[in-house]
């Protein structure tokens, strides 16, 4: 057997990363962000700026680049171009600073479905470097699961295991949250439960981005609309009565 050369290894270079868990800010700024597939323009020069107390809706027709962008928000993808600024700092100098500052929801629900309740926020509890015991115990209780903590989520409903994740998202108590149509396949019930714990996070002073293309659920629950279609921002206004027919003039009715 011929034996691989030994290398030495070569010093890491430590870059200026903020490192201090405690680093918080109350704006997120895009600034002429773009982001490119090949070809495709997926976002194009947006500028946006979100602050703390809102919940931002991004609306919008299927494809018009809203997971694009909370994909972008939430540092799982680059700028091509632009630059995406926390606070007064880019992701590039926060690195774990700023992920830990982040909860995500997606269409992809990241639970274990083998695992009880109780297990998989254990779980994550101790990827966020959380004591789990008192998180786990309260997340449970906010999302009404508390009596079926030791169950397999494999046996939940959709929006069961959607509470759940939403908790997940959570628990370490994130500045900016971003839901990406967290309202999927609830019921009324479940889509009543999200959206009151939506407008607590506001009022605690979180960040909220909220990406939909259904109007009857954003309209009364954001506080700001950003219309978006084609990767391009078209508008950036405060919410009010008649959000229908200002997305129809703006987007059409397709």
């Amino acid at each position: 057997m011929v034996r691989q050369a030994h290398h030495e290894r070569k010093p890491v270079e430590r870059s200026n990363v903020v490192s201090d868990p405690r680093f918080d800010f109350d704006s997120v700024q895009l600034l002429d962000v773009s982001r490119h597939f090949g070809r495709r323009r997926a976002l194009s020069h947006i500028s946006l700026t979100l602050r703390s107390g809102e919940i931002v809706g991004l609306l919008g027709p299927n494809g018009a680049g809203k997971s694009t962008l909370i994909t972008t928000l939430a540092t799982l993808a680059a700028p091509t171009k632009g630059e995406v600024r926390y606070g007064d700092r880019s992701a590039r100098s926060l690195g774990a600073a700023l992920r830990i500052r982040i909860g995500l929801l997606a269409h992809e629900l990241h639970l274990y479905p083998e695992l009880s309740a109780r297990q998989n926020l254990t779980f994550f509890a101790e990827l966020y470097g959380l004591d789990p015991r008192g998180p786990v115990d309260a997340a449970l209780q906010s999302a009404g699961l508390f009596d079926r903590a030791d169950d397999p989520v494999d046996g939940f409903s959709r929006g069961m295991r959607q509470r759940l994740a939403l908790e997940r998202a959570l628990m370490h108590h994130p500045r900016l949250v971003l839901f990406d149509e967290p309202f999927t396949g609830l019921d009324d019930r479940a889509v009543a439960i999200v959206s009151d714990r939506l407008r607590r996070l506001a009022a605690e002073g979180a960040i909220v981005v909220l990406a939909t293309h259904d109007l009857d659920l954003a309209d009364g629950l954001v506080t700001r609309v950003a219309l978006i279609r084609d990767g391009r921002l078209l508008s950036d206004e405060p919410a009010a009565a008649g959000l229908r027919a200002r997305y129809r003039a703006l987007i059409g009715a397709a």
